[in-house]
């Protein structure tokens, strides 16, 4: 599993748009034959969404693994999207990922994240719960059912 200080992290900007584009895709193409779609994120406009939100890529030596697209709000970070490139994952790279996300929240003066995801991806609403997140909510959504997520932060004094 490669440690967290191995990882390298870079702002995405909007000359990024295709790579963000391409791993969204490779990482999330896996749930289609799971909801019998594709998942919102691949649907998303990346040229607008680069202009409005933080996307942050990590990358593992020269290459990319992963990125987190975040929306700080009035009282919590609202993680958008997190995803690692299928080459990557199981590595713990989401881990990593998140706990980037919390530190700019606890740096932004926020303690808490939330997120939201679909009910069939029970693989990551595991790995959410293991690193503190809780259900808040359930709503049916397209023929499945949309998870909402937060997690409380302590904040570093």
């Amino acid at each position: 599993m490669p440690h967290e200080s191995s990882a390298r992290f870079r702002a995405a900007t909007i000359a990024d748009v295709a790579l963000v584009r391409d791993i969204v895709h490779a990482a999330y193409s896996k749930w289609i034959p799971v909801i019998g779609r594709e998942p919102s994120p691949m649907k998303a406009d990346y040229d607008e969404a680069l202009q409005k939100h933080q996307f942050t890529l990590l990358y593992l030596d020269t290459e990319i693994a992963g990125l987190i697209e975040t929306i700080l709000e009035n009282d919590h970070l609202w993680i958008e999207n997190v995803c690692v490139v299928p080459a990557q994952q199981g590595k713990g790279l989401g881990k990593i990922l998140l706990h980037h996300a919390e530190q700019a929240a606890r740096q932004a003066g926020h303690n808490e994240t939330r997120l939201l995801t679909n009910a069939a991806f029970e693989a990551n609403i595991a790995l959410y719960q293991r690193l503190g997140y809780v259900i808040t909510e359930q709503e049916p959504y397209m023929g499945g059912t949309t998870v909402y997520m937060r997690k409380h932060l302590a904040l570093d004094l």
